[in-house]
């Protein structure tokens, strides 16, 4: 359970960071400053919910597409969060299809970044021992 809450807050973090940096990118990407927050928080409990799902029926139905779960998970998680949410809002095509991409290395770059620096002690206190 530990595993999984540590792994769902450095998603949060990745997925944050990833639409920051999209917004910064990309001109037709808008994030509101009131509604970032639940944006982030909506657009994360949309992926770890759909991910799952998207692993098994692509293994059920699309096996090639196993290797882009991700960028599928984001892209869907994307979609919803324009949705139901007001924070977000993805003006073009072209946005459309470059958004994913930026969140999806951002989280990855964040997701090999943000344990150094966030376990860094933890890991500096357990060498010690």
């Amino acid at each position: 359970m530990i595993r999984f809450l540590i792994l769902s807050l450095l998603t949060l973090l990745g997925n944050a960071v990833g639409l920051i940096v999209a917004s910064i990118l990309l001109s037709g990407f808008h994030i509101q400053p009131l509604g970032f927050i639940v944006s982030a928080l909506f657009f994360t409990g949309i992926e770890i919910l759909l991910k799952p799902f998207i692993l098994k029926m692509s293994i059920k139905y699309i096996p090639a597409l196993r290797g882009g779960i991700a960028l599928v998970t984001t892209f869907a998680g994307l979609l919803l969060t324009t949705l139901f949410t007001n924070g977000l809002r993805i003006d073009d095509i072209t946005t459309w299809i470059a958004a994913p991409l930026i969140i999806w290395l951002a989280v990855v770059l964040a997701g090999i970044m943000l344990p150094m620096f966030l376990f860094k002690q933890a890991l500096s206190d357990s060498d010690k021992s």
